[in-house]
């Protein structure tokens, strides 16, 4: 199947191919090669920046209802690439973020969008009217933590239920 491909690229113009055995053979892309690679990067950067867009548009909405639960201080549970999403949506929002935790030692203390990462217990200290765990894969596992060090009167809002 790869040979197949490769033939079809050769025969495209986009790469050339030389030597005569599978040890020697190597392959080299031609100034048409380089030419398609960046017209299909460009096309793939374009479509990220189109995914990302439509889920902070996502993520905003439903930070929205946040809102009109009267929800209007929230702190980040994960410091992660999905929280990145959820921050930059949160910023079009009225919401304002008061906090970052982790649970990951390895990222508490350092930066995320201004904020210093803290470890969970300092949600006992931060007033804010929810705890938003940006976290998809282990969104239960925090629920639960967070459920244990706040007990039941604190708002915790999963992505999934929004």
């Amino acid at each position: 199947m790869v040979n197949n491909y490769m033939k079809a690229l050769q025969e495209e113009g986009l790469i050339i191919i030389t030597g005569e055995t599978n040890r020697s053979r190597s392959y080299h892309i031609t100034r048409s090669g380089q030419g398609e690679l960046i017209s299909l990067l460009l096309a793939y950067s374009a479509e990220i920046v189109q995914l990302y867009a439509a889920a902070k548009r996502e993520v905003a909405e439903r930070m929205d209802n946040l809102h009109s639960e009267g929800i209007r201080k929230v702190a980040l549970f994960g410091a992660a690439e999905t929280a990145e999403v959820v921050y930059a949506a949160i910023k079009e929002t009225p919401l304002s973020v008061k906090a970052v935790v982790d649970s990951d030692p390895k990222k508490q203390g350092k930066r995320f969008n201004g904020f210093a990462i803290h470890p969970p217990e300092k949600l006992k200290e931060i007033d804010v009217d929810a705890i938003v765990i940006t976290s998809f894969g282990r969104q239960e596992e925090i629920y639960e933590q967070i459920r244990l060090l706040l007990g039941k009167g604190m708002k915790v809002k999963k992505l999934s239920d929004l």
